[in-house]
């Protein structure tokens, strides 16, 4: 228990990696963009964290596992250091995720649909076409189609 407490108290970077979940690529990545505050270096020029740097990088770690962009980790991060009311910022925060979740949900129902249409014709022309290696797709076609439409100032989906 006591080599446990020594590791918490003063950790190198190998062994922070190993306990946050991140790459040690990534901690320096995190201290170089403001993250994280430049930790202390031993006589060596080893980085030294200390457990409130261990706590940041879980925190950070846990938010982008929460899809926080880097900018908005930031914020947070200055809401929890400044000890003050911030739910209702989080709750915009979160707000603000959410919507772009869930646009991001249907634009890819949008695409699971229309990839579904186009197999469908896949499908179809095989079954029904005696058509040779030469012939072209009906998916290939109506792709060839959109592209000189979207030329014209015009679009069309599959």
């Amino acid at each position: 228990m006591a080599a446990r407490k020594v590791v918490i108290e003063a950790a190198k970077i190998g062994r922070v990696a190993k306990e946050t979940g991140l790459s040690i690529d990534t901690i320096r990545f995190y201290e170089k963009e403001g993250l994280l505050k430049r930790s202390p270096r031993t006589e060596g020029g080893f980085r030294v964290f200390g457990p409130g740097e261990i706590q940041a990088l879980k925190f950070i770690h846990k938010a982008q596992e929460l899809g926080f962009s880097l900018s908005e980790i930031r914020e947070l991060l200055i809401l929890r250091s400044e000890h003050v009311p911030a739910c209702s910022h989080v709750k915009e925060l979160l707000q603000r995720k959410l919507a772009n979740v869930e646009k991001k949900i249907e634009e890819l129902r949008t695409l699971e649909h229309t990839l579904k249409v186009a197999l469908r014709r896949c499908k179809r022309s095989l079954e029904t076409s005696s058509a040779s290696h030469e012939e072209c797709c009906p998916v290939l076609e109506e792709i060839n189609r959109a592209m000189g439409e979207n030329h014209e100032g015009r679009s069309s989906v599959l």
